[in-house]
């Protein structure tokens, strides 16, 4: 009997071995590499749970998320020949697992090698094309995709996504950071009074004929008054001519303009008036 019990545990040992050796988990956020003696037999890509030979398959894994490499500040320079310091990091993905593991045996070591010379190289090419006036005003964002376009698929041999490269800092040596500072400030002040020499002429324009536009506005004007004016007067005298033409109308208007002269000669404090007979205005109290 105690036979039978310890080959019955024996048997259930060995089964819940096997059962557990023919499983594997995989988890969201990595590959599973199935391997039959080192060699890759298949790919989990999915979460779940799966089987495998057991004894015979052994299971490794890559990871599926995005990572970071931070490469070492270097020396790069210039078309101008400039040193300047370059510090900087890739984002990168394991795209292919299948070809991550045959060209960089699983390591994610190698892969970073690969990375750190790739990403240097292009670096060096892209800012070797450029002054470095071009490098400083450009490190916000075409610098970037100048070094993206430079490494173009390169990395697509070893299974790896190249998803953004970005520089943390893009500097120049302080032995020479003043002297460059300095030329950089005097060519925007040239910059700046170029373009305000070119301003105060195109406003000096503006101003000369704006000028000549009211200067030809105002005789305009000023003749058109006189124009007005006179054939204010040519209509003045031309009522006075009707009016005085007809001697009922010539004395009507005689004794009006008499009494109006009457009028403003006894404004003010003093309202004695002498008069001369022969005056016009005499003449109304004589009628």
């Amino acid at each position: 009997m105690k036979k039978k019990m310890a080959a019955g545990l024996g048997i259930f040992t060995v089964g819940a071995i096997a059962l557990a050796s023919s499983l594997t988990v995989a988890q969201q956020n990595e590959y599973q590499l199935v391997r039959q003696f080192g060699k890759v037999k298949r790919i989990i890509e999915e979460p779940g749970i799966y089987f495998k030979v057991p004894f015979v398959e052994s299971v490794s894994t890559l990871p599926k998320e995005t990572l970071i490499y931070d490469l070492t500040p270097s020396d790069v320079i210039t078309k101008d020949k400039k040193t300047m310091i370059c510090d900087s990091y890739v984002l990168w993905r394991i795209e292919d697992p299948l070809k991550f593991a045959q060209t960089l045996n699983s390591s994610l070591s190698n892969a970073e090698s690969r990375l750190n010379t790739s990403v240097y190289n292009a670096t060096k090419n892209v800012i070797s094309s450029m002054d470095q006036d071009q490098v400083i005003s450009g490190r916000t964002g075409s610098l970037s995709e100048k070094v993206m376009e430079n490494i173009g698929t390169n990395m697509e041999q070893y299974g790896i996504e190249l998803l953004s490269f970005e520089t943390k800092q893009l500097d120049l040596p302080n032995d020479n950071k003043e002297a460059v500072y300095e030329r950089m400030i005097s060519e925007r002040e040239n910059i700046a009074a170029t373009y305000t020499a070119e301003g105060n002429s195109e406003a000096k324009v503006i101003r000369n004929t704006t000028d000549k536009e009211v200067a030809i506005q105002i005789s305009d004007a000023e003749k058109q008054a006189e124009i007005l004016e006179a054939e204010g007067e040519a209509e003045y005298m031309r009522v006075l001519s009707e009016a005085y033409g007809d001697a009922e109308r010539t004395e009507f208007y005689t004794f009006v303009r008499s009494l109006d002269a009457l009028k403003e000669s006894m404004k003010g404090g003093d309202k004695t008036v002498i008069l001369d007979e022969n005056s016009p205005i005499a003449q109304i109290f004589y009628k």
